[in-house]
């Protein structure tokens, strides 16, 4: 097969119509970022908004910014800003704390609406946090235990009996990034009786997702990956209306009461998803996010998702064409509707391939113990910039470069 040349990529991003919002992003010069799957870059608007936070609305509003500047609010109308991007109607997503404290709040409130079932379901292959998290949910609770893909049984679809109560399972696979049929297997999960929890953190802002329209029950989400919210911005937990009335989550948290200023001695929960919020929020980092969602008022998501899959295949196409004998395995799904805004590769000395090519201003991450991880964000990643990162592999792995010792020093993030 012919590779396209370098003139011919840079014709398509000549004719993106996505090619605009880059402008919006600060990127350093001289490197090729592929690693906004892991933590996106900064707006401009982030930037500012963070400032203007600082500066003057706590610098100088004090106290007072809670009413006057909407940061009482701001969760819920970021809520509704993310879930626009993931088919939520208004008034089920709220911003709050973190993936992890989110997935341990949907899990309490799936098993306390399954009374009589005892079993999680989730994939072996999961993120790490939502099965230790799981682990977690199921030792306060006796009786209750975790059953996993790929130990119980091949199949999530196989252990669906009338024990289990709820299934956490990643819309996209954060390692290959095969991405799952949500609407299928949601309506699988129910007729077991079972209650869906949807881990979106590789797929919210990365290509569209229809949570109402899969009837999902619940969902989480991070907003430092593809939603540029910055590093360690909060998550985001979706509750479908239809659950909220009597979904009850373990942390109590005075930012869920009903009445939080009446000060009252027991726990009365919103009506509503603020019920899902725990403590106070942390304002700068949603100022930040806040910031960072104002490009996606410019965004249609299935030309998100068509400029996605056509970086991913040119960059699957380069790499096993420039690279081919240099023991590179492909990791992720080849076909593209199974595969989400990411490509892995297998190689024997990933960690030091990677570390290699991020010495050259090629920028993606390793993943234990042996997958090469490249994420691509359409607002800001061009096709010129997948030839460059390919050339670059194709180099590193042709010269061997990657052998220099310094590239085997393992750091505290990889």
């Amino acid at each position: 097969m012919t590779l396209p040349d370098r003139s011919a990529i840079a014709a398509m991003d000549a004719s993106d119509p996505m090619r605009g919002l880059r402008d919006a992003f600060i990127l350093p010069e001289g490197e090729v970022y592929l690693d906004g799957n892991s933590l996106g870059p900064a707006t401009h608007a982030a930037q500012a908004e963070l400032a203007r936070a600082a500066t003057q609305e706590w610098a100088q509003g004090l106290i007072r910014s809670w009413n006057s500047a909407g940061w009482f609010d701001l969760p819920l109308h970021l809520g509704d800003r993310i879930g626009r991007l993931v088919g939520a109607a208004p008034g089920q997503v709220v911003v709050a704390d973190t993936t992890s404290v989110n997935i341990y709040k949907a899990l309490h409130a799936a098993l306390a609406l399954r009374p009589g079932r005892r079993s999680i379901v989730a994939e072996s292959g999961s993120f790490p946090t939502d099965l230790y998290i799981a682990e977690g949910v199921a030792s306060t609770l006796p009786g209750t235990r975790l059953r996993l893909e790929g130990v119980d049984a091949p199949r999530i679809e196989d252990m669906l009996d009338g024990d289990v109560a709820a299934v956490l399972v990643n819309h996209v696979n954060y390692k290959t990034g095969a991405l799952r049929d949500m609407a299928a297997l949601t309506a699988r999960i129910h007729q077991a009786g079972a209650l869906a929890i949807w881990d979106l953190c590789h797929s919210a802002g990365a290509l569209p997702v229809a949570l109402d329209a899969a009837e999902a029950d619940f969902a989480v989400g991070c907003t430092y990956k593809y939603l540029n919210g910055g590093p360690g911005s909060p998550a985001f937990i979706y509750v479908a209306t239809r659950h909220q009335d009597q979904a009850r989550q373990p942390l109590s948290g005075w930012w869920g009461h009903a009445r939080p200023f009446a000060f009252e001695t027991g726990f009365q929960g919103d009506p509503g998803i603020r019920r899902f919020q725990c403590g106070t929020q942390p304002m700068l980092s949603m100022r930040a996010l806040k910031g960072a969602l104002e490009v996606w008022d410019r965004v249609d998501m299935q030309a998100l998702r068509a400029k996605s899959v056509a970086l991913t295949e040119l960059f699957i196409q380069l790499v096993e064409g420039l690279c081919a004998g240099c023991g590179l395995v492909l990791e992720s799904p080849r076909d593209p509707a199974l595969r989400g805004s990411q490509v892995a590769f297998r190689h024997d000395h990933a960690f030091a391939v990677m570390q290699a090519l991020i010495a050259r201003g090629v920028i993606g991450d390793f993943r234990a113990p042996a997958t090469l991880r490249f994420g691509f964000t359409p607002l800001y990643t061009r096709h010129i910039d997948v030839l460059d990162a390919a050339e670059t592999l194709a180099d590193v792995l042709a010269s061997e470069s990657w052998r220099d010792p310094r590239f085997a020093l393992r750091t505290a993030v990889t």
